[in-house]
């Protein structure tokens, strides 16, 4: 069984080209599923619906979301089966998903925003740094993983766009704002040296002079929620989500923002839309004279 999932992994990572994060949720679901099958004797040329619905019926206690993913992880693993010829047809495609509803996530206000990134005390590099982080983040919308990765090479001051490389390795263009653009700035004229070659395009650096972790992130972000009295349950993407519902509110296009966000499918940038009509709907039931 090791080597089917080997091969499968080395599938995700080079012809899917899918993220570390998904490759190692993927890959832990799937050899869960295998050490199964290989524990009930079934090789995996004999995997067939029925397998997969008894299998689902061991995960006791998971949510819907969590079956859902599951299920993804299995779809993809069996279609890579039928790709390599294990098997004629993927026996997952008889399983229904389970029925999720909508995640809508967090989201600050405007003025929200504007207290965490306030918070930050500039007057050292780390701090000059920090807000810089939150600028882009918030500014430009991007993904975590996209402003840890993010290099001196990509930011265009003069036209004033960011090259990101995002998921899959697909590349976009941001634009990038007056403000963001001025705390990268400010930023780059105290930056530290880079402690060796791989990180001397990068351009956010943590103090031994290499690329920050994405966990040093999400904790600088929660720190300055905390620091900036807003107590919602955030991490850095509430500030991509902030962008594009913020966006929207203001008229943005929907395909505009699409591009912006690099999300393939415009359904899933459908849901800032959602976002704006909760917001709206419960601002005329909280001020309804017969509410």
């Amino acid at each position: 069984m090791g080597r089917f999932l080997e091969d499968y992994i080395s599938y995700l990572k080079i012809e899917r080209a899918m993220s570390p994060s998904t490759v190692a949720s993927y890959s832990s679901d799937v050899r869960d599923f295998l050490a199964w099958i290989d524990s009930a004797g079934v090789r995996v040329g004999d995997v067939r619906t029925d397998h997969i619905v008894q299998y689902f019926g061991t995960l006791e206690g998971l949510s819907k979301r969590s079956q859902a993913r599951f299920l993804s992880s299995l779809r993809s693993f069996c279609k890579w089966t039928v790709l390599e010829g294990y098997v004629k047809d993927n026996p997952c495609d008889a399983v229904d998903t389970p029925k999720i509803g909508r995640h809508l996530p967090a989201v600050l206000s405007e003025d929200e925003v504007s207290a965490i990134i306030d918070s930050v005390d500039t007057g050292s590099w780390n701090g000059l740094r920090d807000r810089a982080i939150l600028e882009v983040l918030y500014g430009c919308g991007l993904r975590v993983s996209e402003v840890v990765g993010l290099k001196i090479s990509n930011v265009y001051f003069k036209e004033g766009f960011v090259r990101i490389v995002g998921k899959g390795n697909k590349e976009r263009l941001v634009p990038i704002g007056g403000m963001a653009l001025e705390a990268v700035s400010d930023y780059l004229a105290v930056r530290p040296e880079p402690s060796d070659t791989a990180s001397e395009d990068i351009l956010f650096l943590n103090r031994d002079g290499r690329a920050l972790s994405r966990v040093s992130v999400f904790t600088m972000v929660k720190r300055q929620a905390m620091l900036a009295g807003v107590h919602k349950e955030i991490s850095p993407h509430t500030f991509r989500h902030s962008f594009a519902t913020h966006l929207v509110n203001h008229g943005a296009d929907l395909r505009v923002v699409q591009d912006m966000l690099g999300h393939e499918s415009i359904l899933t940038t459908e849901i800032y839309t959602h976002i704006d009509t909760e917001s709206w709907m419960r601002d005329v039931i909280n001020h309804h004279p017969r509410r």
